[in-house]
């Protein structure tokens, strides 16, 4: 059992996460492997227990209750599923004793999604940290979310840095990855290597303890189809076909990838004011960067493949915004809109919790036209003042109107200065 370390770099969800465990007594981090959310959660423990180490495991398999209770608290239970009983030992705890912020639990999801008898429901909040976004990497903490400041009227507002990127910096910036110990490394040979072994660990080892019957061969074939046709609206026998797999080997799969925040899908928004809209979810890798191992893609490939340059683009993004939602005052739900006959496409809903709406479209253009806002002006004829805002984030520099309401953002307003 560890002191908590204090050399990190400071995460988004950090607030949040203050927030919980001043008003409830536990809280269990969830997100992909490696994303740093041990390392976030230690700023929070005065102990720290690592039960994948035999040390600490031992004393929680013989009496959790006992040991538990001895404990200083914030207690971070790291790698919890190791020891089963640790879970029920906290329900009884917090049954015992609600005050808030007492526990602090991370590990793997499996064991929570798999665990038929879990029983933390009304006793332990999920919390997700995806990996690092530029805004954390720049150390822009302080301001308030980009959802927040568009819902405060602010877009005409809101700048990119001062020296803008340009598309060949938003490609590499995606194929540099967001996990803390690739975003952090300055040299790009070793992120390669870095992201070629995190890929062969995920479809090994990690898939196997989801679901050890799995053939790795047809599990990478899966998700380098699904790298291909992320950020889109793809049928599912296109990726059953493209991996060898049966309907229900491939259903098996999507489950299995989810569960270890590898891929993720973006549900159909659905309104009572809209006729004939699909309700296929659109499919996304959690990260951009696994386009480089799963398709062999680099910066030089990715801006001449223009079909592959939208999908890496617009995955990017959204890894930006999906931690920008988390933290919101208000957390937002992400959607995307699609009619039933493809003639009208939105690429991002963003819904507050009162029901105003942000229309977002992502474009790898620079200098994007009233043309390329079509969709969100016709969607605000349909909404009227339910449309918050319509927004076409590009790679260009300036932020300027499209008109009929629409604003042309540069993406790099994710992590510019306050306006």
């Amino acid at each position: 059992m560890n002191p908590a370390s204090n050399l990190h770099v400071e995460r988004l969800v950090e607030r949040p996460l203050q927030d919980i465990l001043a008003g409830l007594p536990a809280v269990m981090i969830v997100g992909p492997r490696a994303s740093g959310k041990t390392t976030t959660a230690r700023r929070m423990a005065k102990t720290f227990v690592r039960l994948d180490r035999e040390l600490d495991a031992a004393p929680f398999r013989d009496d959790p209750d006992s040991v538990l209770a001895q404990l200083d608290r914030p207690v971070l239970l790291d790698e919890w599923q190791m020891v089963p009983g640790v879970l029920a030992s906290v329900k009884r705890a917090v049954d015992d004793n609600p005050e808030p912020g007492q526990y602090i639990l991370t590990g793997s999801v499996r064991a929570e999604l798999l665990n038929d008898a879990w029983a933390a429901t009304g006793r332990v909040v999920r919390l997700t940290q995806w990996g690092m976004t530029e805004r954390e990497l720049q150390g822009k903490i302080k301001q308030r979310s980009w959802f927040d400041r568009i819902l405060s009227g602010e877009a005409l507002r809101m700048r990119g840095p001062e020296n803008p990127p340009k598309l060949p910096d938003y490609v590499e910036m995606g194929l540099r990855g967001m996990y803390p110990a690739v975003a952090l490394q300055k040299l790009s040979a070793l992120r390669k290597r870095w992201l070629s072994a995190y890929v062969d660990q995920l479809l090994g080892r990690d898939a196997a303890l989801v679901n050890e019957h799995r053939d790795p061969v047809r599990l990478r074939a899966y998700l380098k189809a699904i790298a291909a046709h992320t950020a889109g609206v793809v049928e599912h026998k296109t990726l059953f076909d493209a991996a060898g797999v049966s309907r229900m080997t491939g259903m098996a799969y999507d489950s299995l990838l989810e569960m270890l925040f590898v891929t993720e899908r973006l549900p159909a928004w659905h309104s009572n004011r809209l006729n004939r809209l699909t309700r296929s979810p659109k499919r996304f890798l959690t990260d951009a960067a696994l386009m480089g191992p799963l398709l062999g893609l680099d910066v030089r490939g990715g801006l001449r493949n223009g079909d592959l340059l939208g999908r890496l683009i617009e995955t990017f993004v959204l890894s930006q915004l999906r931690t920008e939602a988390e933290v919101a005052d208000d957390p937002f739900r992400l959607y995307h809109l699609r009619l039933d006959t493809g003639r009208r496409e939105i690429d991002l809903i963003a819904e507050a919790p009162d029901g105003r709406v942000i229309a977002i479209e992502i474009k790898s253009s620079s200098a994007p036209k009233s043309s390329e806002a079509t969709h969100l002006v016709w969607l605000r004829e349909k909404l009227g003042e339910k449309l918050h805002a319509a927004i076409v984030l590009h790679t260009g520099p300036r932020t300027y109107g499209l008109g009929d309401g629409v604003v042309a953002m540069p993406i790099a307003t994710l992590w510019g200065p306050a306006s």
